[in-house]
């Protein structure tokens, strides 16, 4: 359940090197698109990326079929200046590897495009752009064979050590191993579109959307297995969290005193609890409480621990933890005092899900749905319920292996490759209309 964190440390790292993108001298002037599906996907990307207007870069995203944070996405391009097309690395008609120069700076990213394959309407497999690390080449981004091999041979060592399940690390093993040999990866030339293909044929055979592999441009230094961020790297991390407010996005009391509580991850609970206990304050006086987690891809479980304490005036066993590697068991309970005002236990709670909230959102929704605390109202899950942790392989990828499995007290199984199912199913879109009709159809709280 704690995918959240190896991925925010994967993009904060990114996001801390991406002032400084490599240059080169060999890359001048610019070039166009090839007349290709995907060099026209990619011209549509340049004239709304470029113009700057983004109601044209959403309907871009929205005619590609692709989930972008817009307000990210306005910042790079006012940090850019828009870029400009210097080469096609390789051109198929379903796919582009290109080179790009930032405007603004001269600096260069390396670019990936896949389409779906053929059909009507065209969407985006994968769609990436990333900086050239400083003292970095384009090479850092090519892979031959004997690199393929490498990082698959790294990728199944790790799964053999900790992989929650040994038995599916052996078929996986077996599998990705089989499909290298017979050269069903030979048209992969470059470490991003490497990392999601082996990503999809693990999870293809796991079935655990946990199961990831990360490619870094930027060399991943070695880390010893009790690794502690020095204090520098620590005062970052704090300063990315306090900046996005611990993933707390809005809170409000509405009409009729109905609190509502978006947040978007569990993070850190030594650097988000505060922020946690403060929006949760908030909502202390409320009659009804709608927690919106349709964009909560999840995070840590003594996070959700925390959180989950304002809602229970005693102490509530919520999930149980069992790692592979040790055998043991961690216990994740509420706890009987927290800073401030707890919600009161007759105050009816509502919980709005989506198809993406995932991992430690989805411990909480199961939490709550199994200890008959709150009603959910939305889609049905994601359904990853394996914490994660993550392990370099080679000095360009890293592979975030689930090492445990969430056991619930009560149902002494998980949300895993299941999802939580909502009380109440209507599509994402409609979950806080339909809270809000629950609410002013039932009686007042006394």
């Amino acid at each position: 359940m704690n995918i959240r964190p190896f991925r925010t440390a994967v993009a904060l790292a990114l996001a801390l090197g991406a002032h400084a993108f490599a240059q080169s001298p060999k890359a001048s002037g610019s070039t166009t698109p090839p007349d290709t599906p995907a060099g026209r996907v990619i011209g549509d990307w340049m004239e709304a990326f470029n113009s700057g207007d983004s109601s044209k870069l959403v309907a871009y995203y929205q005619k590609y079929g692709v989930q972008r944070d817009m307000g990210a996405q306005m910042n790079r391009r006012r940090q850019s200046g828009g870029f400009d097309l210097v080469s096609v690395e390789r051109s198929e008609p379903r796919m582009l590897e290109t080179v790009f120069r930032e405007r603004a700076t001269g600096n260069l990213a390396y670019g990936v495009l896949e389409l779906s394959p053929e059909g009507v309407p065209i969407t985006l497999k994968q769609s990436l752009l990333m900086p050239v690390p400083p003292g970095g080449s384009i090479a850092d981004f090519k892979l031959d064979a004997a690199g393929r091999s490498r990082v698959i041979e790294g990728a199944i060592a790790q799964l053999n050590e900790y992989y929650v399940f040994p038995e599916v690390a052996a078929k996986m093993a077996e599998t990705v191993r089989s499909r290298n040999a017979s050269g069903a990866y030979d048209r992969v030339t470059n470490g991003p579109m490497f990392a999601t293909l082996l990503t999809d044929e693990l999870q293809g055979v796991s079935k655990d959307k946990h199961l990831r592999v990360n490619f870094s441009a930027p060399a991943i230094p070695d880390r010893p297995a009790n690794f502690v961020p020095d204090s520098a790297m620590q005062a970052r991390v704090r300063q990315e969290m306090e900046r996005v407010h611990g993933g707390f996005e809005k809170t409000e009391v509405m009409a009729n005193k109905v609190g509502y509580l978006k947040f978007n991850f569990f993070g850190n609970t030594e650097i988000c609890g505060p922020i946690a206990s403060r929006e949760m304050a908030k909502l202390a006086d409320v009659d009804a409480l709608i927690i919106d987690l349709r964009e909560n891809g999840g995070g840590s479980p003594d996070m959700v621990a925390h959180v989950s304490s304002y809602l229970f005036s005693k102490r509530v066993h919520l999930n149980d933890l069992w790692t592979r590697r040790t055998n043991e068991t961690n216990e994740f309970w509420t706890r009987p005092e927290v800073p401030g005002k707890k919600v009161r236990d007759n105050v009816p709670v509502y919980l709005l899900t989506s198809s993406r909230t995932f991992s430690g959102a989805e411990e909480f929704s199961y939490n709550l749905k199994n200890l008959k605390r709150a009603t959910i109202i939305g889609e049905t899950t994601g359904g990853g319920a394996h914490p994660v942790s993550g392990h370099k392989i080679n000095e360009h990828f890293m592979i975030g292996v689930p090492f445990a499995r969430a056991i619930n007290p009560y149902t002494k199984t998980n949300w895993e490759g299941t999802g939580v199912a909502p009380d109440v199913k209507v599509p994402a879109a409609d979950a806080m209309t339909t809270a809000l009709k629950m609410i002013s159809d039932r009686r007042p709280v006394p």
